[in-house]
């Protein structure tokens, strides 16, 4: 083979021709509020600590492969009776979901999800060679027993994933729905609470079901409420044999010492980090205020975004945003916008930005 080749002239599995890479835009523009971070960073303290107990692992040593310092301190912070045992930590959420569908995916199998939601979950099963099938939600992006359990009927799934915040939409689904649903269903049932810190009521969560569903999985992650974008940790709740079976399929030493490190400080100031999200919270609801104001509809939501629109050309309103330094996402339904909670600076340059755009378009 010649020694500069093409894409196109490679041996490339045939699922993967013609395909981009994921990820959202990365432009260095004054305010960034298109992939869900959190603003605020943690505190010039809690770095220094972070980096004090990355400094003392020596990188000519492996880490712990089973992760379980962080794995138990994990269990501490979302309680309800958790151990190490019943968490699995991996680099993001979308490792997390990765193992699963090694697990319990794969060839001859399909995982199925509620559409629009998160636009990872595809690759995820393009990646695992599982069949990915989706049935849309209710108009309002909501979803009811009956939507989920008549796709699991027809799809016959083994794995099901509900997304609750939901991502782009910021929706909710009912523990009264999800626990009919995992009585109804023998599969997989991941809960996806990426967002769930940001919900009016955190405490319903998916976890307080963990102890009645022996195929419930909780998926949490750290890049969000936590600020931890940056140190990739996502983790999930399970029973131990699905915990275990992730295991088997994890590539060794697959999180490093430093990531670890880091996140066990973070969970050791977890009351201080978490400090920002009422904040956040805050910043949502008003969103979910100002938004009509300006002239658009938005989704209630219960994440750290909204979805707004729709919009003709809604490619148009986001050059015409990012024009004035503003970078919102594409994604989600044709013809919305979906805009994250940022520091009131940003925000209120966010709401300047779009009541320009939206004179201009009139």
């Amino acid at each position: 083979m010649k020694p500069e080749v093409s894409l196109a002239e490679l041996p490339l599995r045939p699922e993967l021709v013609g395909e981009e890479p994921y990820g959202a835009p990365q432009l260095d523009v004054p305010v960034r509020l298109n992939v869900n971070e959190n603003p605020y960073p943690p505190s010039a303290a809690v770095r220094a600590e972070m980096a004090e107990a990355v400094s003392a692992h020596l990188l000519n040593r492996y880490p712990d492969r089973e992760a379980t310092a962080l794995r138990s301190a994990l269990a501490g912070y979302l309680g309800h009776g958790l151990d190490a045992s019943r968490i699995w930590a991996a680099n993001g959420s979308n490792e997390v979901m990765t193992h699963l569908l090694q697990a319990f995916g794969g060839p001859g199998r399909t995982v199925l999800s509620f559409t629009p939601t998160y636009s990872m979950y595809p690759e995820y099963a393009r990646n695992t060679h599982t069949a990915y099938v989706t049935v849309p939600r209710l108009p309002d992006f909501s979803l009811d027993a009956a939507t989920v359990l008549a796709a699991i009927r027809e799809h016959q799934p083994s794995v099901v994933v509900i997304t609750t915040p939901n991502n782009p939409t910021g929706t909710t689904t009912p523990l009264a729905v999800i626990e009919e649903v995992l009585a109804g269903t023998e599969a997989i049932v991941v809960v996806d609470e990426a967002y769930q810190e940001f919900a009016h009521r955190p405490e319903r969560t998916a976890l307080t079901l963990l102890d009645r569903f022996g195929n419930l999985v909780v998926s949490r992650t750290m890049s969000k409420a936590f600020a931890l974008a940056g140190g990739r940790v996502g983790y999930l709740a399970a029973a131990p044999a699905i915990v275990d079976a992730c295991r088997i399929v994890r590539l060794p030493y697959h999180l490093s010492a430093q990531t670890q490190a880091v996140a066990l400080v973070a969970l050791a100031h977890a009351p201080e980090l978490l400090a920002q999200v009422d904040e956040l919270r805050a910043t949502r609801d008003q969103m979910l205020t100002r938004l009509p104001q300006l002239g658009v509809e938005v989704i209630d939501s219960d994440a750290n975004f909204c979805l707004f629109g729709p919009f003709a050309d809604r490619h148009d309103v986001w050059q015409r945003l990012l024009d004035r330094g503003v970078l919102v996402r594409e994604t989600g339904p044709t013809g919305w916008l979906r805009v994250s909670a940022g520091t009131p600076g940003e925000t209120e340059r966010f709401y300047t930005a779009l009541a320009e755009v939206m004179e201009e378009i009139r």
